[in-house]
């Protein structure tokens, strides 16, 4: 009879196991169905003025500003980034005007996951924890172009290090990496835009309650009895170390074609205490590489020596804002600790994080434009 009990027993906590999984895996999947349905929104709103943008930008630093807005109008560093590689094609943009929009949109893009910390902040202990987890990401890549901006418009070196690697690479061919995530959520993402009637701010209405409710679910599941399984296996093979973090952020990136998705997957994370803000930072370093390679490989396929060119500056400036920035422990702190002080003030004053999103991403960029213009 008690060996019985005790194979009952397992049997329960062995199917109660497979069933936290299963869950996860649905909320989860709403979870990434919810980015992407966002994106979707954004993109209505957005993606041909997006396009104008682009076209009609005459300055590097104006250009700067227009890379930061057009990708998060379409919520998609890879989009932008693509754009620029056809327009630079098509002789519409010069390297030179070019680049600034690279570097910009690498800050753009950013903007996706921190709305997505956004979805923690009725709970503060969560809140700070998955701000300060998006915003590192933010800072870091601010502070990469406020260094390497001006030295790439003095001297030129990325351009012309890009220059001699498109030489190699032009006329390699490019090719279009399957995705299987995208495949998998495309079917939500359309019944979604389908049944708000594609209309942009319901659609984005909708995929924030969806988001809030998918990220609430899998942060009280990250507490249950799978994820806490889980975490030894997090931090030893996945985040256990600086270089493991930063390859698995590199693989998943280029794996989902997608910064956004895989920066935003780990907020719910550093939300549940599970992981660490100074772990998640050297996977978003990983992802701004994983995410250059589809701009790269639509820049192959043109065969065009300026697109690829103006790929490579793009991996080149990711490239060079992590060895001038990570190696160095005093410099390497400024992004972690700019993070935290943000957080510590958003949890106490939450409309300072909205704030902030509004300033960094919309406000300040569509205002230097204005007035460029």
């Amino acid at each position: 009879m008690g060996l019985f009990r005790k194979g009952y027993t397992l049997n329960r906590e062995t199917l109660h196991t497979w069933t936290q999984v299963l869950l996860i895996f649905a909320v989860l999947y709403v979870f990434l169905a919810s980015i992407g349905a966002m994106g979707a929104a954004f993109k209505l709103y957005g993606k041909a003025f997006a396009t104008q943008l682009v076209d009609a930008t005459s300055h590097p630093v104006l250009g700067l500003f227009v890379g930061i807005l057009a990708t998060t109008l379409v919520q998609s560093s890879s989009t932008t980034t693509s754009l620029v590689v056809g327009i630079v094609a098509g002789g519409g943009l010069d390297l030179i005007t070019a680049i600034p929009i690279v570097m910009g949109a690498n800050i753009g893009t950013s903007v996706t996951n921190t709305l997505v910390s956004m979805g923690h902040i009725t709970r503060p202990t969560e809140f700070r924890r998955a701000i300060a987890g998006a915003t590192v990401h933010d800072f870091f890549n601010v502070i990469a172009v406020a260094i390497v901006l001006p030295l790439e418009l003095s001297f030129g070196l990325l351009q012309r290090l890009a220059a001699e690697s498109a030489v190699l690479f032009q006329n390699v061919g490019g090719m279009k990496l399957a995705n299987p995530l995208k495949a998998a959520v495309t079917p939500l993402v359309k019944a979604l835009s389908d049944a708000t009637g594609h209309q942009p701010t319901i659609l984005l209405i909708v995929s924030l309650v969806l988001m809030f409710l998918a990220l609430r679910k899998l942060v009280k599941l990250a507490r249950g009895v799978v994820v806490s399984r889980a975490e030894r296996f997090l931090d030893t093979y996945l985040f256990g170390a600086a270089w493991k973090s930063f390859v698995f952020g590199i693989v998943l990136t280029v794996l989902v074609q997608s910064s956004s998705i895989s920066t935003s997957v780990a907020i719910p994370l550093i939300g549940a205490g599970l992981l660490t803000v100074a772990q998640i930072f050297p996977y978003t370093l990983g992802a701004n590489i994983g995410t250059t390679v589809t701009a790269l490989l639509a820049a192959m396929s043109t065969a065009n020596i300026a697109a690829v060119t103006i790929a490579f500056v793009h991996l080149l400036f990711n490239i060079s804002g992590i060895l001038l920035i990570y190696p160095v422990e005093a410099v390497r702190r400024i992004p972690l600790r700019l993070a935290d002080a943000l957080a510590s003030l958003a949890s106490r004053r939450r409309w300072i994080a909205m704030t902030y999103i509004i300033i960094l991403f919309y406000a300040v960029p569509a205002l230097v434009i204005t007035l460029w213009r």
